[in-house]
């Protein structure tokens, strides 16, 4: 019998963590309800990153959903991802953006969005978002009309 846990790296081992930044560290494994649309969704509330002009660091919630397809991304795996940002100098916008094609990359789901919500630095925070949707594919209408109105009902801010 076939563990679900079979040749996975991360899952259930000593973390070591990797301090530069490194897509090679996510890793994926085989949707079970490919029959089925549905979002898993991913909030990192802990995801630091440094400014490349100033060296400063720059804090961040990520919101990562998606519309799996053939595969899903392995949690763990994941927040070392993420974690590999720690020392990792690019803007916020790259950020969001190299999260979620280094996912598209990975996983070729049916749809993803990355939404980067940074506390303020200087008194502007910046909250990028960034959506794909598999193309030629309801999916791909979809990521239009996400990315229309992603915002147009905004969160009370209330921790920034």
């Amino acid at each position: 019998m076939k563990r679900e846990d079979e040749g996975l790296k991360s899952l259930g081992k000593k973390t070591n963590y990797d301090y530069d930044y490194n897509p090679n560290i996510l890793e994926k494994f085989v949707n079970k309800h490919q029959e089925n649309d549905y979002f898993i969704k991913f909030n990192c509330p802990e995801f630091t990153s440094l400014c490349p002009i100033t060296g400063q660091p720059d804090f961040a919630t990520i919101y990562i959903s998606y519309i799996p397809n053939e595969f899903c991304v392995e949690s763990k795996s994941l927040k070392l991802y993420l974690f590999s940002f720690r020392n990792h100098g690019d803007f916020h916008e790259d950020c969001v953006n190299i999260i979620m094609k280094d996912l598209i990359k990975l996983l070729n789901p049916r749809y993803i969005e990355v939404w980067g919500k940074f506390l303020p630095r200087g008194g502007l925070s910046i909250d990028p978002y960034a959506n794909y949707g598999a193309p030629n594919t309801k999916y791909s209408e979809m990521a239009n009309v996400r990315l229309t109105y992603h915002d147009m009902n905004p969160e009370t801010i209330n921790n920034r």
